[in-house]
C-alpha cells in the first residue's frame, strides 16, 4: 500500500504533462492508498485539500485580491507542507545513515509525500510547462549552456573550498536516489523557487528594466536560505546554485529547464563527488 501510494503520486506528477486534470484523479488515488497504507493521517488530506484549492484560486480567481490572498495562503501552505511542519504525514525511510563516500557525512533519504504533493499540485496549477516536443527541443538548446555553467560554478566551488572531493561511484543506491530526488524534492522546489515564486515576483515587477533580475536574485537567495540549516557554506552552494536554476528559467520560461540544471547538478553530485559532504576536518 504504502509503495502503491508514492506510485500513484509519482504517476501523477507525469500525467500534469500529458492529459489536464488527469493527474487530479490519481492524486486522489495517492491519497486513498496514502491513507490505507498509514503515509497519511485524515489531517493530512485537509491540508492536501486547502493548498489545492489555494492554487486553483491563484491562478483562476476572478479578482486580483482574490488571486493575491490565494497566492499568499499557497506560498504558506507550500512551504509548511514542504518543511513537514503540518501534522498527518508519516513519510517512509528509505536510507538510514548511509556512507556512500569514504570520510563523508552519513545520508539520510525519505520518501516525502508532503512535499512531492507540493510539487505535483503547483506544477499541474501554477507554472508554466512545455506543450510540445518541438517547444522542448528549445528550451533543452536554451538550457544547455546554464547547466554546464551552474555544473561548473556550483561544483567548482565546493571542491575548492572543501566540501567535497572527486569520488566517482556507481552504488546500488543510485537509481533510486535520483528517481526519489527529482519526484519528491526537485520538482517541489523548483515548483516553489521558481514556477511560483520566481514568475510570479518577475510578473508584478514586469514595468521596471531590473523586475526579471531582481526576481532571480530573490528566488536564487531566499533558496540558499532554505539550505542554512547545513552550514553556512552549504548555503552559499545552495544560493550559487540557486542562480543557475533561476537562470535557466528566466531563459526560457518553463520550468522543465530548471527542474533539468537542479536534478543534474545533484545527479552529478552523487555520483561523481562526496555525497552528501566531507565530515568536518577530514
Amino acid at each position: 500500500m504504502i509503495l502503491s501510494a508514492f506510485l500513484f503520486l509519482a504517476f501523477a506528477i507525469g500525467a500534469a504533462w500529458v492529459r489536464p486534470w488527469w493527474w487530479l484523479t490519481l492524486f486522489a488515488m495517492a491519497s486513498a492508498w496514502g491513507l490505507a497504507g498509514g503515509v497519511l493521517a485524515p489531517v493530512a488530506i485537509v491540508a492536501l485539500a486547502a493548498l489545492t484549492a489555494a492554487a486553483y484560486g491563484c491562478a483562476s480567481a476572478p479578482h486580483r485580491w482574490q488571486r493575491l490572498v490565494c497566492g499568499l495562503l499557497a506560498g504558506l501552505l507550500s512551504l509548511a507542507l514542504a518543511m513537514h511542519k503540518l501534522p498527518g504525514f508519516h513519510n517512509p525511510l528509505l536510507l538510514d545513515r548511509v556512507v556512500l563516500s569514504a570520510g563523508a557525512a552519513p545520508f539520510t533519504q525519505y520518501a516525502n509525500f508532503d512535499k512531492g504533493a507540493v510539487g505535483l499540485i503547483l506544477l499541474a496549477l501554477l507554472c508554466r510547462r512545455v506543450t510540445s516536443w518541438s517547444e522542448l527541443g528549445a528550451v533543452l538548446r536554451r538550457t544547455a549552456p546554464v547547466l554546464a555553467l551552474t555544473l561548473l560554478a556550483t561544483l567548482g566551488f565546493a571542491v575548492a573550498a572543501g566540501v567535497v572531493g572527486v569520488d566517482f561511484k556507481l552504488s546500488s543506491q543510485t537509481a533510486s536516489f535520483i528517481a526519489v530526488n527529482l519526484l519528491f524534492t526537485v520538482i517541489a522546489e523548483e515548483a516553489f523557487f521558481r514556477g511560483f515564486l520566481q514568475a510570479r515576483l518577475a510578473l508584478a515587477l514586469s514595468r521596471f528594466s531590473w523586475g526579471a533580475g531582481l526576481a532571480m536574485a530573490v528566488s536564487a537567495l531566499l533558496f540558499g536560505a532554505a539550505h542554512l540549516g547545513g552550514g553556512v557554506l552549504y548555503g552559499i552552494l545552495a544560493t550559487i546554485a540557486g542562480f543557475g536554476y533561476a537562470w535557466a528559467y528566466q531563459r526560457t520560461q518553463r520550468i522543465e529547464a530548471a527542474i533539468l540544471v537542479h536534478i543534474a547538478l545533484n545527479a552529478v553530485h552523487f555520483i561523481a563527488f562526496t555525497y552528501p559532504a566531507r565530515l568536518p576536518g577530514v
